[in-house]
């Protein structure tokens, strides 16, 4: 089984800074559009990235340092996925020349499913949760020699992600406030690190029912916790990493929580009164600011992290 350059949980600035030379070029520079006229809301719309979210910043990351340092295999690199991490790692993969297999669980939404073999990724739906696709994943690494990457716990991935925080402060340089929809915790690391650097405070927004940096702060380590929300596809992990909990102690973090209710309520407001079709997740991070979770002061300026767009269409509307 290949070996990650950087397998340390360690994460600080210096690494996306690396992170934003290897994959300058290669993803799409950050959009910003203000939220309301006179509001200082601004929405970071990422999930106009290639492959539709986020996971392209760490994946190309990630590739392209094994690529950099030889370690990138024939074999290819093989991942467990909810959906995301899989579309950007067989993306990366294929600028590569590399093969990707994918692990999904069996209740993956089927628009990812059919995205990822667009990418020509081999995909393997295995047991009903995350666990058992990182699993399946982790054994197929060892018996083909494949590169294991990770949808979000590991630093390559991780700074790749915190590379949007910086595009974010350097194009609104006054912004106090970014929020962001945490799962596993690859992109809250990511950004929260880079925030901790500019002064920014980060609110980590998840779903009631699927907490696990919420409950990681309140236990004082990773627990595992239950996972039954709208969003778990993309937010779903049972437990966030060290470096998600470390990056959340060293920075300015506020975690709050949201109902699915108020997730698909922001979500068909942002195709109703936008028609910006984005998944739960993505919907996650404005539900915290709709709902009144999260209440930002009155000159408080804000940047709210649209994080992915893989999702059907067809359940926008009621």
């Amino acid at each position: 089984m290949a070996t990650a350059p950087d397998s340390a949980e360690h994460l600080d600035h210096a690494d996306i800074e690396a992170a934003a030379e290897r994959i300058a070029g290669l993803v799409r520079p950050i959009t910003l559009a203000r939220a309301e006229p006179g509001v200082p809301v601004w929405l970071a719309l990422e999930h106009l990235q290639h492959t539709g979210s986020f996971k392209a910043r760490g994946a190309a990351n990630f590739v392209e340092a094994h690529h950099l340092s030889g370690a990138l295999p024939a074999a290819g690199v093989t991942i467990a996925s909810g959906g995301n991490a899989g579309l950007a790692c067989a993306w990366a993969a294929a600028r590569r020349g590399v093969p990707a297999t994918v692990f999904l669980p069996a209740t993956a939404p089927a628009v990812k499913v059919e995205r990822l073999r667009g990418y020509r990724a081999q995909v393997r739906l295995t047991g009903s949760e995350y666990a058992q696709a990182l699993a399946a994943s982790r054994d197929w690494a060892a018996e083909s020699g494949a590169l294991e990457s990770h949808a979000y716990d590991h630093p390559l991935i991780a700074a790749g992600a915190g590379t949007l925080l910086d595009e974010i402060h350097r194009a609104l340089p006054e912004v106090d406030t970014v929020v962001v929809a945490a799962g596993g915790g690859g992109l809250f690391a990511g950004i929260a690190t880079a925030a901790a650097r500019h002064g920014i405070r980060t609110v980590a927004v998840e779903p009631e029912r699927c907490r696990a940096l919420n409950a990681a702060l309140e236990a004082g380590r990773p627990v595992d916790v239950d996972v039954d929300s709208v969003a778990a596809d993309s937010l779903g992990a049972r437990r966030a990493t060290e470096m998600a909990l470390r990056a959340a102690r060293h920075g300015d973090t506020v975690s709050v929580l949201v109902t699915d209710e108020q997730i698909v309520t922001a979500r068909r407001a942002l195709w109703r009164e936008r028609r910006l079709a984005v998944e739960h997740a993505a919907a996650t991070a404005l539900a915290a600011l709709r709902s009144g979770a999260y209440r930002p002061a009155e000159d408080e300026r804000v940047c709210v992290v649209l994080c992915g767009a893989n999702t059907d269409p067809a359940d926008l509307t009621p």
